[in-house]
């Protein structure tokens, strides 16, 4: 995707960078996600699944991946995930709030195939949006 900007970096997916990936850093994001996992579980047991997936929607391995990305990569590439995060936290509550308001009323089947479009629609919308503002492209 090209924000029409000259010189704006353009959008790649390097699956040979996948190599790349230590285990350590595999095994971090992991385990910090496991942990983030049971403690919803637990908070699930204790107080009911509501509160249980508050937790769950807490991005178990964000925190995790961004110090991996700070100190493996620099502090704009993790300040960029970061960015993307957000906007897709937004994508994924659009597509709960579309989920939960049509589930009763289309059924199961249409109402994940509507919230799966709104959350596309709205991260993509929010990705091209922060890239007009100019963020993300060595500002």
């Amino acid at each position: 995707m090209s924000t029409g900007r000259p010189g704006a970096p353009r959008v790649t997916v390097k699956l040979g960078r996948l190599r790349d990936v230590r285990a350590k850093a595999l095994l971090v994001r992991f385990a910090f996600g496991a942990a983030v996992s049971a403690v919803a579980g637990v908070v699930s047991a204790v107080f009911g699944p509501r509160a249980g997936g508050v937790f769950l929607a807490f991005p178990a391995i964000l925190l995790a991946s961004l110090t991996l990305v700070a100190k493996e990569q620099n502090l704009r590439a993790a300040r960029d995930d970061a960015r993307g995060a957000a906007i897709g936290a937004v994508g994924m509550v659009t597509f709960a709030v579309v989920c939960a308001l049509s589930a009763v009323a289309v059924g199961g089947p249409l109402a994940l195939a509507m919230a799966t479009l709104a959350w596309v629609l709205v991260s993509v919308a929010g990705y091209l949006l922060v890239r007009r503002l100019g963020h993300g492209a060595d500002e």
